[in-house]
């Protein structure tokens, strides 16, 4: 594992020398770009492991994407061996269908300390809910990003995530009232502490997300990437291609239904994945909106 195969991967070509917000900025912005948010191990007959060598290979020399606890470990790591006081917190995920905060601690986040003070550090929510810029961890104040304006509000030691999204033009009408689209405006994302916590923390929900039956990513095959001006997501076998301000306060949300043979071509094309076995697409309706 190095860091500079690890660059080559982003295609960051930055400075390595400065541990300052703007480079830290810029190393982010390069891995939410080059690396999926996605779950497609669990529906082609792959084990995750948390084991960092593992999910190096993986992401770094496959040219795959993972979950939280694979991109952002994986991130802690390239950040601390840059300089950067890093560590890790876990978060409680807000459910949109049950109006309710989960009761496992299934997100793994990275704290980063700069001259003092600290931002949250996440490169591993994907779609819309994907933060663009490191967070500054105050309570109350706004924090516009190119996805819509993100806010820390901070209660008797618990923090909460929230995030204000722009309102959406859905071309195709079909899809206007799809359970994948986010209806509120405002919507809670994850609370969490400062306890630091380790990956060890983070095995039982490790196995329990690919294998219970209850876990949103068993009933959703999932691949997100952020591009320059938006994201994209396949989910099942919708494509969405959503582009953040597209006209004043107006997001452009584009939805296509892919055909079974459709699938492995438009991970290569549109997510440059190329899967080593037969992905089964699923996407049980409820649970999870972009």
């Amino acid at each position: 594992m190095n860091l500079e195969e690890y660059f080559a991967r982003t295609g960051y070509k930055g400075s390595t020398e400065k541990q300052d917000l703007e480079t830290l900025t810029d190393i982010f912005q390069h891995h939410i770009r080059a690396v999926p948010f996605e779950n497609l191990s669990i529906h082609c007959g792959e084990k995750i492991t948390l084991e960092l060598e593992q999910v190096y290979n993986k992401i770094v020399r496959r040219k795959r994407g993972g979950w939280c606890m694979e991109n952002n470990q994986l991130l802690g790591w390239v950040l601390k061996g840059l300089g950067y006081d890093t560590s890790f917190l876990g978060a409680y995920v807000f459910n949109p269908h049950q109006n309710a905060y989960a009761t496992l601690m299934t997100h793994l986040v990275v704290k980063v300390v700069i001259d003092g003070k600290a931002y949250i550090v996440d490169g591993g929510f994907g779609v819309s809910y994907q933060m663009w810029q490191p967070m500054e961890l105050v309570s109350g104040k706004d924090q516009p990003q190119a996805p819509g304006v993100f806010r820390f509000t901070e209660k008797n030691g618990v923090w909460y995530l929230e995030k204000m999204r722009r309102k959406q033009y859905i071309p195709n009408q079909s899809f206007s009232n799809s359970d994948l689209l986010e209806k509120k405006e405002c919507r809670k994302v994850y609370m969490f502490s400062l306890e630091p916590r380790t990956v060890e923390d983070f095995r039982f929900q490790c196995t329990y997300l690919q294998t219970s039956p209850d876990s949103l990513f068993t009933k959703k095959s999932i691949c997100t990437l952020q591009t320059t001006d938006g994201f994209r997501a396949l989910i099942g076998w919708t494509l969405t291609e959503t582009t953040y301000n597209y006209k004043e306060n107006m997001d452009l949300v584009e939805f296509v239904t892919l055909e079974d043979e459709e699938v492995e071509k438009t991970l290569k094309e549109k997510f440059n994945i190329t899967l080593e076995r037969k992905l089964v697409p699923i996407n049980v309706k409820g649970s999870y909106t972009i």
